[in-house]
């Protein structure tokens, strides 16, 4: 880990430490921060929290919105939900591993954009759904996932 990375994972675990069941609030808070919580902070968390390393792991393991390897600038989730399913979500997401060259949970070899599955954003009646850094699209379709791709590269 990075020193600047170790100084703010410390800020954050000072400044929330004291919260009754402060251990989520620290995890979301150094997500924000750095985009996801190295394995390598395990060790300063738990001591602060008193808790063992495998608690610390074990609860960053279970929650799916944890992260614990650097994503790309952009994260695009396609939903996995029934409804998506059935209104073209598979073929979509077979259009955007092939398109980004990549599967889930890995990150173009630009930086650019991470795929990320979701199951259900709640837009079922605009299916097949996707967001891109939490901004949810509904109808998407093999030409606006394209436009979406692009604008995400351009914005990277």
């Amino acid at each position: 880990m990075l020193d600047d990375q170790q100084v703010r994972i410390d800020g954050h675990i000072n400044a929330l430490r004291t919260l009754p069941g402060a251990l989520l609030p620290i995890l979301h808070a150094i997500q924000d921060d750095l985009g996801y919580v190295p394995e390598s902070s395990y060790p300063t968390i738990a001591h602060a929290l008193n808790l063992s390393i495998a608690e610390v792991h074990g609860v960053v393991t279970f929650y799916h919105h944890f992260r614990t390897q650097p994503v790309g600038k952009h994260i695009l989730h396609i939903c996995r939900a029934e409804s998506c399913k059935a209104m073209g979500a598979d073929a979509l997401e077979a259009y955007a591993k092939k398109t980004l060259g990549i599967d889930y949970h890995q990150t173009t070899a630009d930086g650019a954009i991470t795929l990320e599955p979701i199951y259900c954003l709640g837009n079922c009646a605009c299916s097949p759904s996707i967001a891109v850094d939490e901004r949810v699209l509904g109808r998407v379709d093999e030409k606006r996932l394209n436009q979406i791709i692009a604008k995400a590269r351009e914005a990277a």
